[in-house]
C-alpha cells in the first residue's frame, strides 16, 4: 500500500510543481464620456519547485479574457416575395459581450481537443446553444454566424503567438479593451499547458464600470425611466429652439 502511494505521488509530482502566478497593470475599468477603450498589460511566472528540466517537454501558455454573458437571439433571414423577412432564430443562452484568446503557439497544439472541452477556452467552446426550436435543422449554423459576425467586429478575438513566454518562466500579454465596453465583472483566465494538457490554471478579474456623469445617466434611465425621458425631451426641445434662434440671428 505504501508503494502504491509513493508511486501515485511520484506521477503526480511535476503536475503540482508547477504553478502559476499572476498580475494585471491595472484591476479597474472606468468608463466616463470621454472613454475610448483601454489597455491591460497581464503578465506572470511559472512558480517551480525544482529548476526547468531542460529535457521535459515544451510548455505553452494560453489567456483569455471573457466579459460578461448576455442572451443573444440569432435570426435568419430569407427573402420571399421580394421581401427580406425573419424566418427561424436559435437563442444562445450566454454569448460573452467581449472573448480573447491568446496564446503562445498555435493553439491546437496549445490545448487539446479534451481539454478545450473541459475547460472552454476556444471561441467555440465558450458560447452554447439554448432554445433551439424543434423544427430548426443544423442550430450550430447559427452559433457560427454569432461568432463570424462578431469576430469581424472584433468582439471576439484568437491570437496566437501574442503570449511571451521567456524560458518557460516568464509570460505577458497585453490585452486592448475596446471603447464600446459592456459594464460587469471581465474574466481573466491563465492555462499553464504541456503537451497539450492543463498543468495549472489561475484566474483573475478586471472590474468594469460607468462613473461620472455616465453613471449617473445609467442610473436615471433604468432607475427612473419618466424623469429620463421627460428630461431627454426637454433637452430635444431646448436644443431645437436654440438652433431656431442662432439661425435667425445669422440671417438678420
Amino acid at each position: 500500500m505504501i508503494r502504491v502511494l509513493a508511486l501515485l505521488l511520484a506521477l503526480a509530482g511535476p503536475a503540482l510543481g508547477e504553478e502559476v502566478v499572476s498580475g494585471l497593470s491595472q484591476n479597474r475599468v472606468s468608463i466616463t464620456a470621454d472613454f475610448d477603450g483601454s489597455e491591460i498589460l497581464i503578465f506572470g511566472a511559472v512558480k517551480r519547485d525544482t529548476p526547468v528540466d531542460p529535457d521535459a517537454s515544451r510548455m505553452d501558455v494560453i489567456i483569455t479574457v471573457a466579459g460578461p454573458g448576455l442572451p443573444v437571439t440569432i435570426r435568419r433571414k430569407e427573402k420571399r416575395l421580394g421581401i427580406w423577412v425573419n424566418t427561424d432564430y436559435v437563442e444562445v443562452d450566454s454569448a460573452p459581450s467581449f472573448y480573447k484568446v491568446a496564446t503562445s503557439g498555435p493553439f491546437r497544439t496549445t490545448l487539446t481537443d479534451t481539454e478545450d472541452l473541459r475547460h472552454k477556452v476556444s471561441i467555440e467552446r465558450a458560447i452554447r446553444s439554448v432554445g433551439a426550436p424543434s423544427s430548426i435543422q443544423q442550430a450550430a449554423v447559427f452559433t457560427d454566424a454569432l461568432i463570424r459576425i462578431r469576430k469581424r467586429k472584433n468582439v471576439y478575438q484568437e491570437q496566437p503567438y501574442t503570449v511571451v513566454f521567456q524560458q518557460q518562466t516568464l509570460f505577458r500579454t497585453t490585452v486592448k479593451l475596446p471603447a464600446n465596453l459592456t459594464e460587469g465583472n471581465y474574466l481573466v483566465r491563465i492555462f499553464l499547458t504541456r503537451d497539450g494538457k492543463v498543468v495549472d490554471a489561475h484566474q483573475k478579474t478586471i472590474y468594469v464600470s460607468k462613473v461620472g456623469l455616465e453613471r449617473w445617466i445609467y442610473n436615471l434611465a433604468h432607475e427612473r425611466p419618466l424623469i429620463y425621458g421627460l428630461l431627454s425631451l426637454a433637452l430635444a426641445i431646448g436644443a431645437g429652439w436654440a438652433a431656431s434662434a442662432a439661425f435667425r440671428f445669422i440671417r438678420g
